[in-house]
């Protein structure tokens, strides 16, 4: 296993949940790890337990049993936003497998204190807040922009804030020697101006893409289209997603700006009787309109990817 020292070579990603609305084995969740070193991270832990089972599964936890995983290789969780469907695992987690860092914006680590870690919705595992305090999550508040050793792994995070529908969410940088992956919460599109938190995003990270470093961004796209804004509920579609991408191609300034990049694309809702269409109709959706050159993948809960 690699020490904090050494500079990995790439980083690897698995999905532990992928979907949004009422699926509450598999909601939004990803680990991520340097090549050759198990000490992970979380962004975000809606599922937590199921997904490392069904990651075992099929075979994508470098061997690992999902305990061991989750009681010695995860070591922090960034946290995009407050709620329930990204933060149910990591608090349910706590009882059983304390210790852990929590990075976040200050928004997100006050709702977590107030609202969930305060002895009436949850006992409070955190290091702050409402006495006793039990201290195994340990809350960290981020300032956006600037990177922060993730504690106990060999990555950093930089976190930036996002905007859903009244609420702050985030995009996490997560950075390994040379290699990157960008991990965005729940969003909606920026406004009419264009100038709104995801063009500050995509302008952050345009020379990252320049230069080759980031290759992934982990997203959403929520619902088909076709849908009104004003039931979007903060969130994308396919035509918003790929508009997104547009101007990130815009900032980073040459043609093929994106050609070959992977985008991940997660939190896609759950329409009662018909999943698996509305999933295949998101990625066509996604596909048709891509003249940029990305490959969409709409994952399954287990799947796995290595980032160069």
């Amino acid at each position: 296993m690699s020490s904090a020292a050494d500079s990995p070579s790439g980083l690897k990603i698995v999905a532990l949940g992928v979907r949004g609305g009422i699926v509450d084995g598999d909601l939004t969740a990803f680990l991520i790890h340097p090549s050759g070193d198990l000490r992970s991270l979380m962004c975000d832990a809606g599922t937590l337990g199921n997904g490392l089972l069904v990651a075992a599964k099929r075979g994508n936890l470098g061997g690992r049993t999902p305990d061991q995983t989750l009681g010695s290789d995860i070591k922090a969780f960034l946290i995009t936003h407050a709620h329930l469907d990204h933060v149910a695992g990591m608090l349910v987690a706590a009882t059983d497998y304390p210790g852990n860092a929590v990075y976040a914006l200050p928004s997100t680590n006050e709702v977590l204190g107030e609202d969930y870690l305060n002895w009436a919705a949850w006992p409070n595992f955190s290091d702050r807040g409402k006495a006793p305090r039990l201290g195994s999550l340990h809350l960290r508040d981020m300032t956006p922009g600037v990177a922060t050793p993730v504690a106990g792994t060999a990555m950093t995070a930089t976190a930036w804030p996002l905007e859903h529908g009244g609420v702050e969410s985030t995009a996490f940088l997560v950075q390994a020697g040379n290699s990157a992956v960008a991990c965005l919460g729940d969003h909606g599109p920026d406004g009419a101006s264009g100038e709104g938190r995801g063009h500050q995003l995509w302008r952050a990270l345009a020379p990252l893409v320049r230069s080759g470093q980031l290759r992934t961004i982990i997203t959403e796209a929520s619902y088909a289209d076709p849908r009104t804004e004003s039931q979007l509920f903060g969130h994308m579609t396919p035509k918003y997603l790929i508009a997104s991408l547009r101007d990130l191609a815009e900032e980073v300034g040459r043609p093929n700006a994106l050609l070959g990049v992977t985008v991940i694309v997660s939190h896609v809702k759950y329409p009662v009787g018909g999943e698996a269409a509305y999933r295949k109709l998101i990625l066509r959706q996604l596909r048709e309109g891509n003249d940029l050159g990305v490959k969409f993948v709409v994952p399954e809960q287990g799947d796995k990817w290595d980032v160069p």
